[in-house]
């Protein structure tokens, strides 16, 4: 699987993957400024921040592939810019580091298919970290399950939106039954780790 990510893609997604981990470590240690804190928020961003972020665009990237097209993620430097300095600057993060592109005609069902294929691994990721949560103690691992719980499902919410470039306007124009229930599906997860 990995000699069908070319190493400029490779490097895009790192570099991608970096810079949404700062910019959500940023957003975690707000006022805490010790290096103990900043490293394990650091490494915290990575495994799900990173995780969900990466997974969600190889999940189109293989979508893709699977109909016959070829993808590839491309980074966004000025999007990385945007995300890492509002999260020092105002404590949001807009996260969109980039983007994965399509090259051919997809059909509409092939393209709603791919951009499903996203905010589903974000949902399927949801499970894991939500077991994490419920099992893990109480102690870090429990604390690792909510954030990634949480994180996934902003994910899929904010990409599910029926706006723009984002999945869920390709979704809905291909299957708004599809739609409403991965819709539905995100913001129910969305609201449910908010309440923890």
């Amino acid at each position: 699987m990995l000699e069908r990510i070319p190493l400029r893609e490779r490097r895009d997604l790192l570099i991608a993957w970096l810079a949404i981990s700062v910019a959500f470590t940023l957003i975690f240690v707000r006022g805490m400024v010790s290096l103990d804190v900043l490293v394990f928020y650091f490494a915290m961003s990575l495994v799900t921040v990173g995780v969900a972020f990466v997974l969600h665009e190889l999940a189109h990237k293989f979508a893709a592939m699977r109909y016959g097209y070829w993808a590839e993620f491309q980074k966004d430097n000025q999007m990385l810019l945007v995300a890492v300095v509002m999260a020092a600057l105002v404590g949001v993060v807009f996260a969109a580091p980039g983007a994965t592109y399509v090259y051919g005609n997809a059909t509409r069902t092939e393209n709603g298919r791919i951009s499903a294929a996203g905010p589903i691994t974000n949902l399927l990721l949801c499970i894991p970290f939500a077991a994490l949560m419920l099992f893990g103690g109480g102690g870090l691992l429990a604390l690792v399950g909510l954030v990634g719980l949480r994180i996934n499902a902003m994910i899929a919410t904010f990409n599910m939106l029926p706006i723009s470039v984002l999945d869920g306007r390709k979704i809905l124009a291909w299957n708004p039954a599809v739609f409403a229930v991965l819709m539905a599906a995100s913001a129910g997860l969305l609201f449910w780790s908010l309440l923890l």
